[in-house]
């Protein structure tokens, strides 16, 4: 889902260290609040911004009387930490535990046979680069899109949706994605008998939450000697935090010192949100997510925004639909652009892959009147490059004067429930945060 961080190995074997957004430098930052001091001493109004976004006390603003302490202070909140001696304590962790990876010290998990499980590849190599030597699950199903149905036959289903949506895309056949989905499956429900020990990891949003939840909803059954989950909503970084795929080796060293064990009570909040998704009635979804789930306080945010992606009241749109047209409507972009834009800006909880908003693109486009077009330059075909503009039908549904299920867009799933224009269906009101049928 995100970008592998860069990493590399000299001739001679040694790690080396590399540039990374999440990999900062003490010196660097600085440097970096000086700079600022003086553009706040000028009156820069850039630098004013600044100081007005991330400092408690932007009413008592002087140019004459700011000092360096302040600008240190607007530099350690833009990075994501609440102060500058918590900047340097991080940075200085991060160094210690690079240090410890260049010594090759014993693996942080040798004393455990473990099992690391994760929604995809993209630590896998982070994890072994940090030293661990446990073995390593992708359980990467993305089952927050498409239908995830209460019976026997459920990973049948996903395998056929799967191979439907993104088969073309990554040159895999319906028998190798079913094979794998089981192979996954078997792994996760053997792995409290095969391991000792099992940790999870998982970052903030939709796409690993839901994973989550059937991963507690299995280990509610049968409970691995020692169960651990690394969680992370954040991490201090010059770009935003979207995965644990962004992150170098030591800052994984530094998660796996804070990880937690998973209770009992998790296990069975896990078990429930599970058995919820794969309902036709997703309001008590959007009960849980309202009321809160302190044990596991990201599935209940994750939670809400799996139900924005249900029609909304106000205009037929999920919140994913609407973000994108948004974006299109502002001025003609390439589905990268939308992409890069939701990722980086806009989409509040990013969960998506390229792949899965290039299906919702081209679903966009299945209607009887088309709300954006979309042209090819002479770069190539590349669906990358495709430039996508809005219509006037486009901005109407925008404004709510047209409903977007007017238009028949094809069937969809989201869990076990199934969205057709035809139908009578579930709809989010945003307003009230419920979900209601209409």
């Amino acid at each position: 889902m995100s970008d592998l961080p860069e990493y590399v190995s000299a001739s001679n074997g040694a790690a080396q260290r590399t540039a990374s957004p999440f990999r900062l430098n003490l010196e660097q930052q600085r440097k970096r609040a000086k700079e600022l001091l003086r553009a706040l001493r000028s009156g820069d109004l850039d630098a004013l911004k600044r100081f007005n976004a991330h400092h408690p006390q932007t009413q008592r603003y002087d140019a004459s009387a700011v000092r360096l302490s302040n600008a240190q202070l607007v530099i350690a909140r833009e990075l994501g930490l609440p102060s500058w001696p918590k900047l340097k304590a991080h940075i200085t962790a991060m160094d210690r535990s690079w240090d410890r990876i260049r010594r090759s010290e014993t693996a942080p998990d040798h004393e455990m046979t473990t099992l690391h499980i994760r929604c995809g590849h993209d630590i896998e190599p982070t994890l072994r680069q940090a030293g661990f030597a446990g073995d390593f699950l992708a359980y990467a199903d993305p089952i927050c899109h498409g239908p995830l149905l209460n019976d026997e036959h459920w990973l049948e289903r996903r395998a056929d949706f799967l191979a439907h949506t993104y088969g073309s895309h990554v040159a895999r056949r319906r028998e190798e994605i079913f094979r794998d989905l089981t192979q996954a499956e078997e792994t996760l429900q053997a792995a409290a008998t095969n391991y000792e020990r099992v940790v999870l990891w998982f970052e903030h949003d939709t796409y690993d939450q839901l994973i989550l939840a059937r991963c507690l909803a299995q280990f509610a059954q049968t409970t691995p000697r020692r169960l651990e989950l690394v969680s992370a909503s954040h991490f201090p970084g010059a770009m935003r935090f979207i995965g644990l795929g962004q992150l170098p080796p030591e800052a994984l060293r530094l998660l796996w010192n804070n990880r937690e064990s998973v209770s009992d009570r998790q296990l069975q909040s896990g078990a429930s949100v599970w058995g919820m998704l794969r309902a036709d009635d997703p309001r008590p979804l959007a009960e849980t997510a309202a009321a809160g789930m302190p044990e596991l306080p990201q599935l209940a945010v994750a939670l809400k925004r799996h139900c924005q992606e249900l029609p909304w009241t106000r205009d037929g749109l999920s919140l994913t639909e609407r973000l994108i047209l948004q974006l299109v409507a502002e001025q003609p972009r390439t589905v990268a652009e939308v992409f890069s834009a939701l990722m980086m800006q806009r989409e509040p909880l990013p969960f998506m892959t390229d792949l899965m908003m290039l299906f919702i693109v081209d679903s966009m486009k299945k209607v009887r009147r088309p709300v954006f077009h979309g042209t090819f330059s002479d770069d190539g075909r590349s669906w990358h490059n495709e430039l996508l503009t809005i219509t006037p039908l486009g901005g109407s549904v925008l404004t709510g004067e047209s409903d977007w299920l007017s238009l028949h867009p094809p069937v969809r799933w989201s869990g076990g429930v199934c969205i057709d224009s035809d139908a009578p269906g579930w709809r989010w009101n945003d307003a009230a945060a419920t979900i209601v049928k209409r």
